[in-house]
């Protein structure tokens, strides 16, 4: 579940937005990137992933943003732009033809399998639901920021909804995808 520390940061932010205010959570979301991408190469037995990588880019460019042009962005307009962010980097990985997930799963599967076209291609669709999941919590955002009228308790199901179900389908299709091979394979 690599994965899932690569979101570290944008735990991170969500969590401290909450507590300290959008731009604390930017610099603290900023601050857990590097460290994160620092730990990785310093540590020699992980490489440095583009979801990390581009998480340092993100929370420093916004954060410098909001500092810089004294922005009195609201916690949910800086989430949205923090989603659409992360959505870019998604897309952009998928259009490249590099799924972000491939590096975590990499370090996951002997490298003889790193070129397999089902590996390639759960990738693409792991990806694929992670810019899903991240695409209903923009609209959720821009419902809360453009239709505040909507209970934000849509929003939050829909969001909670989604990551949680990136997650299991994450955790759950590669293990469904070998078990297939399997059977194709006897």
């Amino acid at each position: 579940m690599g994965i899932l520390l690569g979101y570290a940061p944008f735990v991170v932010f969500f969590a401290v937005s909450n507590l300290g205010g959008s731009v604390m959570g930017l610099v603290c979301a900023a601050i857990a990137a590097v460290i994160l991408t620092a730990a990785r190469a310093l540590s020699g037995k992980q490489s440095v992933k583009l979801l990390e990588l581009s998480s340092v880019l993100l929370f420093a460019g916004l954060a410098a943003a909001a500092y810089s042009t004294d922005a009195n962005w609201t916690v949910t307009e800086v989430r949205l732009r923090v989603d659409a962010g992360l959505l870019a980097i998604i897309v952009a990985s998928l259009a490249i033809g590099q799924p972000f997930t491939l590096q975590y799963a990499r370090e996951e599967v002997r490298p003889e399998l790193w070129n397999n076209p089902s590996f390639l291609q759960t990738n693409r669709i792991i990806s694929a639901a992670w810019a899903g999941a991240v695409l209903v919590c923009i609209c959720a955002e821009v419902l809360w920021i453009y239709f505040p009228a909507v209970p934000k308790g849509v929003g939050t199901i829909a969001t909670i909804g989604a990551i949680y179900g990136a997650v299991r389908f994450t955790s759950s299709y590669p293990k469904r995808m070998r078990e297939q091979a399997a059977v194709a394979a006897e």
